[in-house]
C-alpha cells in the first residue's frame, strides 16, 4: 500500500506539470485549430535558460525564473510574428508543418549551445523529505505541485474574468464575430503564443529540478499530446484532468508493469489509454464535436 501511495503521489505531481504544459497546447489549438508540435522544445529551452542563469551567472532562482519567463514570452511572440503570422490564412496543415520545422530548428540550437549531457539544478528546494505516515514526499515534488496548482488557478481566473482572457475565448469561438466586435485577432494570437511559451518554461524548470535537464526532455511534447487528446483538444479543464490521469497511470505503469516486461511500457501507456478512450469518446473526455453544414 505504501508503494502504491508513493507512485500515486509521484503521478499526481508529474501529471500536474503535464497539465500545465498541455494548457499551452490547448490555447494554441483553440486560437488557430493547429497543434504546436514545438511545445517540447519550448519546455527544453525554458529549463536550460533558467539553469544557465543560476549556474553561470549566479542569479537567485526567483530572479532567474522571472528572466526565463520573460525570455520565453518574447520567444513565443517572435515565433508568432515571424513564422506563423504569414500563415494566418493558410491551411492548418501548413501551420502544423511550420511548427515541426520550428521544433527541429530549436532542438538543433539547444544541441549546439548546451550539448547532450545531463545537467542538474543546484539545491533550490529544501532537501529534508516530508513524511505523511509511511509516504515520503520530496520537497521539490510538493513545491512543484503547489506552484502548478497556483498557476492553473491564476490562468483559469484570467481566462474567465480578464478582458484579454474573454477576448481569447471570443476568438476561439468565432474569429469573424470577434473581429466585428473590434477584437484584434492578431494580438490575441500573439498573446496566446506568449502564454503557451511561458507555461512551457515553468514546466521545464520544474521538471529540470526533479529529473535534471538534457535534450531528451523535449520528448514531453509527445507525452503531453495524449493528454490534450484525452481531455479534448479544445478543453482547458480537459487538459488539466487529462494531465492528472496520464501522470498517475504512467507512474503506476512504471512502478508495477515495467519490472515485469523489462521497462519501456511507461512511455507507451499514455498512447494506449488515448486509443481506448477515443474508441469510446472520439472527441476526448471534454471535447466538443463540430457540426458543419455540407
Amino acid at each position: 500500500m505504501t508503494f502504491f501511495m508513493q507512485m500515486l503521489v509521484t503521478g499526481i505531481v508529474i501529471g500536474s506539470i503535464y497539465a500545465l504544459v498541455a494548457l499551452g497546447f490547448v490555447l494554441i489549438y483553440k486560437a488557430s485549430d493547429a497543434l504546436n508540435l514545438a511545445n517540447g522544445e519550448f519546455v527544453l529551452i525554458g529549463a536550460y535558460i533558467c539553469l544557465t542563469l543560476i549556474t553561470a551567472y549566479q542569479l537567485n532562482f526567483f530572479v532567474a525564473i522571472l528572466i526565463t519567463l520573460a525570455f520565453n514570452a518574447l520567444l513565443g511572440l517572435t515565433v508568432e510574428r515571424v513564422l506563423l503570422r504569414p500563415l494566418l490564412n493558410a491551411p492548418v496543415i501548413s501551420v502544423i508543418m511550420a511548427t515541426i520545422g520550428l521544433a527541429s530548428l530549436l532542438g538543433g540550437a539547444v544541441h549546439m549551445i548546451w550539448g547532450h549531457q545531463i545537467r542538474t539544478y543546484p539545491q533550490i528546494f529544501p532537501a529534508t523529505p516530508i513524511r505523511f505516515g509511511d509516504v515520503i514526499i520530496s520537497p521539490v515534488y510538493l513545491w512543484s505541485f503547489v506552484i502548478v496548482m497556483f498557476l492553473l488557478i491564476v490562468f483559469t481566473l484570467f481566462f474567465k474574468f480578464s478582458k484579454m482572457g474573454i477576448a481569447m475565448r471570443a476568438v476561439a469561438d468565432d474569429q469573424q464575430a470577434a473581429l466585428s466586435m473590434g477584437i484584434s485577432v492578431k494580438s490575441v494570437y500573439a498573446i496566446t503564443w506568449a502564454i503557451a511559451s511561458v507555461v512551457a518554461a515553468v514546466g521545464g524548470v520544474l521538471l529540470g529540478n526533479i529529473n535534471g535537464v538534457n535534450a531528451s526532455m523535449a520528448i514531453i511534447g509527445l507525452t503531453v499530446l495524449p493528454v490534450v487528446i484525452l481531455g479534448g483538444l479544445d478543453s482547458i479543464p480537459g487538459a488539466i484532468v487529462g494531465g492528472f490521469i496520464i501522470g498517475v497511470l504512467q507512474s503506476l505503469a512504471g512502478g508495477y508493469l515495467d519490472p515485469l516486461v523489462g521497462g519501456g511500457l511507461k512511455e507507451v501507456v499514455p498512447f494506449i489509454i488515448v486509443v481506448i478512450i477515443l474508441m469510446i469518446k472520439p472527441y476526448g473526455l471534454f471535447g466538443k464535436g463540430g457540426i458543419e453544414r455540407v
